[in-house]
């Protein structure tokens, strides 16, 4: 039920602001006329302009994705995201269209919208904020056994903010050895008419089914009362962290991370962004920035244009990676790494590599399909192979495409690996990125491997 309300005050606020944006051009370029200043544009060509923006804004934001675990930070922060993509697609789309005349117009438009926006979302938090704390939506629930897992659930309970409201534990007292901040209630006998006669609307079972087979006759004689049973799993005796259940024809299947790349819409999404960006890279800068820089390579040492080296992919799958030559032709170019004052740089070279533009023709191995404009670095056959003994979980970073840039990169993790920790925590980076991916997340890592390629970074030799 609190996700349904929370849904449909989501679906409401998403509908004031596509209200507030529509009516605030035209209260705007009221005011202006009035003023006299008039408004030379086209109404439903910026209006369709500005309402697909905003949905763009939206949908790679996920502001309304909404649920139980509802916080201020989450809010303001995917307002803020919202807010930047909205106005960055906006102001892109004006800039292109060019029959906008007023200045005026623009920072008035855009500095209502964000107040109204502003507004809604406080509104918005205000009214889940009541919701999650409603008497009238509040369960009370209780817990079968008191041990650690059953101990941390409660903690979540009351660190995230939802409309679970604890009473207790159920467990034999036997089996409890210290005081506890919340009231060990009876036996697991007790737990159902203690539940009838409390209103209790759901228990949680923190006991395994198949040490205590009493709990299936709880189970079913909870539900007779209309009482939600619910089993909580302790999956730390074979694995140690975060685990993700997915169904297959109501068969529960257990993974040990989360794979949004898994979901053949989420791969179409970021395939398409892959597409497009390459394209327009392709046509509006390689089309001349690769015939200049071959030319300054030619007059600079000889040997080929581009240095082409297999690489591992996705998959495991080797592909010729595209690079524009930096270093004088060697033997040692598929087996050694390029160190800090390698002698092997020609003095373009150094160049290239300080400003990324030898990775320039990435961009054409995108177009073809076996990387990604952000995703794990890829690395040396060589280097693949050795790594994987070093580190255990080094393989699963090719789960994925590899990319231009990635999350590991921007974080001060690229270029020479100096120890096995440098290693360890790039793929660290790396699986994080492939578990948390996102277009906002996407877009964030190109936006960082810009600013870095303009500061400098110390790891670009």
């Amino acid at each position: 039920m609190l996700d349904r309300y929370l849904k449909i005050c989501s679906i409401q606020i998403v509908v004031l602001d596509f209200i507030g944006l529509n009516a605030i051009f035209y209260i705007v370029r009221s005011w202006l006329n009035q003023t006299g200043e008039p408004i030379n544009v086209d109404v439903d060509t910026f209006l369709i302009g500005a309402n697909i923006a905003w949905m763009i804004a939206l949908y790679t934001t996920g502001i309304y994705f909404v649920s139980q675990q509802l916080s201020y930070e989450r809010v303001a922060r995917k307002t803020v995201q919202g807010i930047l993509l909205y106005l960055l697609l906006l102001l892109g789309y004006l800039f292109m269209y060019r029959q906008l005349n007023s200045r005026s117009f623009v920072i008035l438009y855009c500095s209502l919208f964000i107040l109204v926006v502003l507004i809604d979302r406080f509104i918005f938090y205000l009214v889940t904020n009541y919701i999650l704390h409603s008497k009238g939506i509040q369960k009370k629930v209780v817990i079968l056994g008191y041990n650690d897992v059953s101990k941390r659930l409660v903690d979540s309970f009351i660190d995230v903010k939802s409309n679970l409201q604890f009473e207790g534990f159920f467990e034999e007292y036997s089996k409890v050895h210290e005081l506890s901040y919340y009231p060990v209630i009876g036996n697991l006998e007790d737990c159902v008419p203690y539940a009838k006669s409390n209103n209790i609307q759901e228990i949680y079972s923190t006991l395994s089914p198949e040490q205590f087979p009493y709990l299936y006759t709880l189970a079913h004689e909870a539900e007779k009362h209309f009482i939600r049973f619910r089993f909580v799993p302790d999956f730390r005796m074979f694995v140690n962290r975060q685990i993700y259940v997915d169904y297959f024809n109501n068969i529960p299947i257990i993974s040990l991370r989360s794979e949004p790349l898994d979901d053949i819409a989420n791969r179409i999404r970021k395939r398409i962004f892959d597409i497009v960006v390459s394209s327009l890279v392709t046509i509006f800068i390689l089309s001349w920035l690769i015939p200049l820089l071959a030319l300054l390579i030619r007059l600079d040492s000889k040997g080929p244009i581009f240095f082409i080296q297999h690489r591992t992919g996705r998959n495991n799958q080797t592909f010729p990676c595209l690079k524009l030559r930096s270093m004088k032709v060697n033997n040692d170019a598929n087996v050694k790494q390029a160190t800090k004052n390698d002698d092997r740089f020609t003095r373009l070279g150094r160049i290239l590599r300080k400003t990324n533009l030898d990775e320039m023709p990435q961009f054409l191995n995108v177009l073809m399909g076996d990387m990604s404009i952000v995703g794990p670095r890829p690395h040396m056959l060589r280097h693949t192979e050795e790594f994987s003994r070093i580190i255990q979980q080094y393989m699963v970073r090719h789960f994925m495409k590899p990319g231009i840039t990635g999350w590991a990169q921007v974080n001060g993790f690229r270029g020479e690996i100096l120890e096995e920790n440098h290693l360890k925590k790039r793929i660290e980076h790396d699986i994080w990125y492939m578990e948390n991916w996102s277009v906002y997340l996407d877009l964030r890592i190109m936006f960082m491997t810009v600013m870095n390629t303009i500061r400098g970074d110390k790891n670009a030799y």
